[in-house]
């Protein structure tokens, strides 16, 4: 009964695991060879002088987490397909208003003189292969992507650990296991003693 329930739990975390073991494995190899995979990053910028309604609302602006008007994130949205979440936020400092809008995969900000009205934004996206690799470290991903790596991983460990009592039942019937085991624990030992400074 027990040797059937660690096999149960076994391919359930499996199955569930499944496709963001293959995606992080993937991104492993990408991010291990970032420097050899050329992307050409697509650079936008825009540069507009506010309105006077535009300008009154971002002069009453102050703080250190403050939210982008709507007036002028809806502009933003309507004129230039620009989507800033009214829940992102930046800071008042020396007369501007600074955000930094960065993405997985992109980096963005845009900035406000409050003084001469001028708006600045500029983003540079560096491509699909990028994106999957911040997805992978999580950068710019937000709280959700964060707690579904974290239970991702919960679920791997679960993977792991019942594939090891699973091990630990057929080791009669298979006598390499253990040599497999430890050659899988020692070859990385290995690795970080020799080569890894």
């Amino acid at each position: 009964m027990m040797l059937g329930t660690v096999r149960q739990w076994h391919w359930i975390s499996s199955a569930a695991c499944l496709v963001g073991m293959l995606l992080f494995a993937v991104t492993g190899i990408t991010l291990n060879h970032a420097a050899d995979i050329s992307s050409r990053p697509i650079v936008v910028n825009l540069e507009y002088t506010l309105a006077d309604a535009q300008l009154n609302a971002a002069q009453s602006l102050q703080g250190e987490t403050v939210a982008l008007p709507d007036t002028i994130r809806l502009w933003l949205q309507q004129q230039h397909g620009l989507f800033i979440s009214p829940n992102k936020t930046g800071s008042v400092e020396d007369g501007e208003y600074y955000q930094t809008l960065a993405s997985p995969g992109k980096d963005a900000w845009l900035a406000i003189d409050l003084e001469t009205g001028v708006l600045n934004y500029e983003s540079t996206d560096r491509g699909w292969v990028s994106y999957f690799n911040d997805l992978h470290k999580g950068r710019d991903t937000g709280a959700v992507w964060r707690w579904f790596i974290d239970v991702f991983s919960i679920a791997c460990v679960i993977f792991c650990l019942s594939g090891l009592l699973l091990l630990i039942k057929q080791t009669r019937t298979r006598p390499s296991t253990w040599p497999w085991v430890g050659l899988g624990a020692i070859i990385p030992a290995m690795l970080i003693i020799l080569f890894v400074h």
